[in-house]
């Protein structure tokens, strides 16, 4: 399991990836090349993926994403130490924080 700011990316093995979300179209690469998992509302940065893979996203906020990286990738962010993640798929979801009567996603 790793973590980076709001962020928390769960290795999962493959044969737990539903098919749905292996027939689903990847979310495109921003203008560096990278795979942005969330971008910071507070300070416009960015937890993004670099290297070969492909981000699904989910088409409901609260379901997590999904990230497949065939040869491994680093997750980085201009405020954290770089990650590196090994080759595999990975289950990917933004931290949620209750407040009084709901839950909201974590801000970075």
């Amino acid at each position: 399991m790793y973590r980076q700011g709001d962020i928390l990316i769960v290795p999962v093995p493959e044969d737990a990836v539903p098919e749905t979300v292996r027939a689903s179209p990847s979310a495109p690469r921003d203008a560096g090349g990278r795979l942005v998992l969330a971008l910071g509302e507070a300070t416009g940065h960015a937890h993004a993926v670099v290297g070969p893979g492909t981000l699904i996203r989910s088409p409901r906020p609260a379901d997590p994403d999904f990230l497949h990286l065939p040869s491994g990738g680093r997750v980085v962010h201009e405020e954290h130490a770089a990650i590196p993640l090994p080759r595999g798929w990975y289950r990917v979801r933004r931290q949620r924080e209750y407040v009084p009567g709901a839950f909201r996603v974590v801000a970075d």
